[in-house]
């Protein structure tokens, strides 16, 4: 909650930013400050050994990790990811591989969230010395519309109100942060919802595949994401709002065996299914990205369902463009960035929503029941394995390059 009357609270500390959210926007936005000598302080309502292991995403596209990378933060990324140049997609019972490195020179990197966060909390909190409190509780923002905003939260070691003084407040803390919360009526908040659900699995199996692999069938989409030598990711189109208890361990390989089927491959290789749980599928953008000294980054700000795989990207994307306005404003008083960032911000966020609602149609218009979509869905594809322009264009999308800044 916002409010101008801060109660309760012990004598103010004071931080030129305040970020509140310990994902990869609010860490990565934390790293560059530290790196320009700006001191800030990194909020966050769960505990370091969560956030480390919490499940998510991990396909990261080049310029993100050359982004990283030019801030001192890729080092443990670069030694232990996997690259990943090619994709093969599986329909109408035979297999269609697509090298989009060829295509363009570039390449994924798959390397899990945990890892990144893991990485990047290390890098915040024990090399370059920045503040970060875990644990806190009832988060509340003050002053925003002011040059003087503040953040006041419960110490969850002494249940003490604590007030933090600032000039400005990142919101990373996702859509059900704390931060979203206090929008005002003017905010535009646009949605999306593509009435599907994807039933989320790891298995403890290893790849069954080289590249990932997206199965379109008419009983559902179905993908296959490697994490790790010994671990796979895969996804089952299923009902929105579906209880995972409904798959059991013979039914999800009895599908995923079918809908990534393909003449000339073999089966793929069973495990233990370590997680199950079921995503519905919907977008939202956050327009504008600010009010007051509150800017918001990630998931706070806009939401691509894993169709597309660009959470993750977008975060760091927001974060890259936040950190350095921060700093041109705290250090030079160059104020341009801050002034353009959400315009900056939702272009690509736009081009990235854009590109989640067509590949959507590819995924699950054979199974849609209707026939003029499945006609559609696989004009589509066939389009993409035809036409070296239409292959070019899904690649440059598929790899973020030809979003604009």
């Amino acid at each position: 909650m916002t409010s101008t009357s801060p109660s309760n609270s012990g004598a103010p500390q004071r931080f030129p930013v305040v970020i509140v959210g310990a994902g990869p926007a609010g860490l990565t936005i934390g790293n560059i400050l530290r790196a320009a000598g700006v001191d800030c302080l990194v909020l966050e309502v769960e505990t370091r050994e969560f956030i480390e292991q919490r499940p998510r995403a991990g396909v990261i596209e080049e310029w993100a990790v050359r982004g990283l990378q030019r801030r001192g933060l890729a080092d443990t990324l670069l030694e232990r990811a996997q690259l990943h140049t090619e994709c093969e997609f599986r329909f109408a019972g035979e297999r269609f591989r697509f090298a989009y490195g060829e295509l363009t020179g570039q390449h994924h990197f798959v390397y899990p969230q945990p890892l990144l966060v893991t990485d990047l909390v290390r890098e915040y909190a024990d090399v370059r010395g920045g503040e970060i409190r875990f644990g806190v509780q009832d988060i509340e923002l003050h002053d925003l519309e002011t040059p003087r905003p503040s953040v006041s939260y419960t110490d969850a070691g002494t249940g003490e109100r604590q007030l933090v003084g600032c000039e400005f407040v990142a919101g990373c803390d996702g859509a059900r942060g704390v931060t979203r919360t206090v929008l005002p009526e003017t905010t535009t908040i646009a949605r999306h919802d593509y009435g599907i659900g994807w039933l989320a699995l790891l298995a403890e199996a290893p790849p069954s595949s080289d590249c990932v692999l997206f199965g379109i069938h008419p009983n559902g989409f179905a993908g296959h994401m490697a994490r790790s030598p010994e671990v796979t990711r895969y996804y089952l189109e299923c009902p929105p709002g579906d209880d995972p208890e409904n798959w059991s361990h013979d039914r999800v390989w009895a599908e995923l065996q079918q809908r990534l089927g393909a003449d000339g491959t073999p089966s793929l290789t069973e495990g233990r299914l370590i997680e199950k749980r079921v995503l519905d599928m919907h977008n939202y953008v956050v327009e504008p990205m600010t009010f007051g000294r509150l800017f918001l980054a990630g998931d706070s700000a806009h939401l691509t369902a894993p169709i597309a795989a660009k959470g993750m990207n977008l975060a760091l994307h927001d974060a890259f463009l936040l950190g350095d306005a921060l700093v041109a404003y705290l250090g030079k008083d160059d104020g341009s960035g801050l002034d353009g960032y959400s315009e900056a911000c939702l272009r690509r966020v736009w081009d990235y929503q854009e590109f989640s609602q067509w590949l959507s149609e590819v995924y699950h218009g054979t199974s849609s029941g209707d026939e003029y979509r499945a006609g559609t869905t696989f004009a589509r594809l066939r389009r993409l394995f035809t036409s070296p322009a239409a292959a070019a264009a899904f690649a440059e999308q598929y790899l973020g390059t030809a979003a604009t800044y």
